[in-house]
């Protein structure tokens, strides 16, 4: 990975890259070298991409994703084989996979159990509410039982009191000493993709530009970066 001339930013937002062809891919890492402190791999977008050409290529550290059709992901193949690319991403140094909390327990455990010195993001989603602060915190409970090294929670927002709800976990996780991430999805959810790395959150995701969203809602790098400067 090359060296990054610019220094740590306390609020760190992490570039999902949704490209559908190697080349394409390729191309997207160059251009969020300079915007984003991570870079977020999605490769349930990216089936016949040689894995390890892609994470010569990076820049940031990258967070390796290979997410199911029922987590929002486009990855239709059986679950040994959608595991056994983030133990390669492992094996090839990445710096995080994400796995989801729905996943086949026995690989997810493996995941943890011989990442090296990956870190493993446990994630949960939920693209249709904002359940009730206690299973959200009985979830984040779970997430840090099983060894996460980043607790991920995202859900969608129905309203603007899920925004509050989502967000109150990053105290709560911070409490435990857990790293989280942690932010709702859709309109009424933006701005809490804004504030959560304000709050305490280990970083929140943005695209390279309108168009590539990864997920419903999900703004720009630029968007974001442009309001934490007015804030300032």
């Amino acid at each position: 990975m090359k060296q990054s001339r610019r220094g740590e930013r306390a609020n760190r937002v992490c570039a999902s890259i949704v490209e559908t062809t190697e080349r394409d891919a390729l191309r997207a890492i160059e251009e969020s070298g300079p915007l984003a402190d991570l870079v977020e791999l999605r490769m349930d977008y990216l089936p016949t991409a040689e894995l390890s050409l892609l994470l010569n290529a990076r820049e940031r550290p990258f967070i390796v994703t290979n997410r199911r059709k029922e987590d929002g992901g486009r990855y239709a193949g059986d679950e040994g084989s959608r595991l056994r690319i983030l133990r390669e991403a492992i094996d090839l140094g990445a710096e995080y996979v994400d796995v989801e909390m729905s996943a086949e327990r026995s690989g997810v455990r493996d995941l943890i159990e011989n990442k090296q010195k990956a870190r493993v993001v446990l994630s949960f989603h939920d693209f249709q509410e904002t359940p009730s602060s206690k299973k959200l915190q009985n979830l984040c409970d779970r997430m840090i039982r099983l060894g996460a090294d980043v607790a991920k929670i995202v859900t969608f927002a129905a309203s603007w009191e899920d925004n509050l709800r989502v967000l109150s976990l990053i105290p709560y996780a911070r409490k435990k000493k857990q790293e989280i991430v942690a932010f709702c999805m859709g309109e009424k959810g933006k701005i809490s993709r804004v504030v959560s790395p304000l709050l305490g959150a280990a970083w929140t995701y943005a695209s390279l530009s309108k168009g590539r969203a990864a997920a419903p809602g999900q703004m720009t790098i630029r968007e974001i970066r442009d309001i934490w400067e007015r804030l300032k």
